[in-house]
């Protein structure tokens, strides 16, 4: 059973979702998760902005463990990036075309006027670019190729779920996730082919 602070973030997180931060009150929260205004101020005495602190935290290790679960799970490496843009766009079919993630839309909301907001979603999506630099670099892209093609990723993700809400579609989901497999796969076939010219040349005694 979820305690009381779980529920609150679960239900802020949807919250968020579906109406944004700033479209979002303590009153809708504490409505919504069953949780008395003392109750909130009690596990997050910052109020509502402790609380996105909390939401973009859990949501963006939520997020982080999806993705390394969804690569592990795929055919190869490059199929692997492939399938995390398919499955987002799935969810967002499912759901309506909601928002999936409420990072984004609180980046979006409230960079500029709140640091602690900004910080907390700066080190989310920073999480994923580490998760996606370490599946490729396992998969043998080059440290700083890894690292830009992982910011690419996950940058390429935010937006492309933008295209998708506004169209109502996972189309631009799919596309997004079809051109970057390529571009994984283009990357992993550039390391390899150095290495398999020194085995070569290792044969040959060179």
């Amino acid at each position: 059973m979820a305690s009381t602070r779980e529920r609150i973030i679960t239900a802020t997180n949807e919250l968020f979702r579906r109406q944004g931060y700033n479209g979002t009150s303590l009153s809708q929260i504490s409505k919504a998760s069953g949780a008395t205004i003392g109750s909130i101020y009690h596990f997050f005495p910052g109020g509502k902005e402790a609380l996105a602190v909390a939401v973009v935290e859990s949501t963006g290790a939520a997020y982080r463990q999806l993705f390394e679960v969804i690569v592990a799970a795929a055919a190869d490496p490059a199929a692997g990036i492939e399938d995390v843009f398919v499955g987002a766009g799935q969810v967002l079919a499912d759901t309506e075309f909601i928002d999936p993630c409420p990072i984004g839309t609180i980046a979006r909301e409230v960079a500029n006027t709140s640091e602690p907001l900004r910080l907390a979603a700066d080190a989310a999506f920073r999480s994923w670019v580490d998760a996606v630099t370490v599946h490729l670099r396992s998969a043998g892209v080059a440290p700083d190729e890894a690292e830009m093609l992982a910011t690419l990723c996950v940058s390429t993700i935010e937006g492309a779920f933008v295209l998708s809400r506004s169209r109502r579609s996972a189309t631009p989901l799919e596309i997004a996730g079809r051109y970057l497999r390529e571009l994984t796969d283009q990357a992993i076939r550039r390391t390899a082919l150095p290495d398999a010219r020194t085995r070569r040349a290792d044969r040959r005694g060179v």
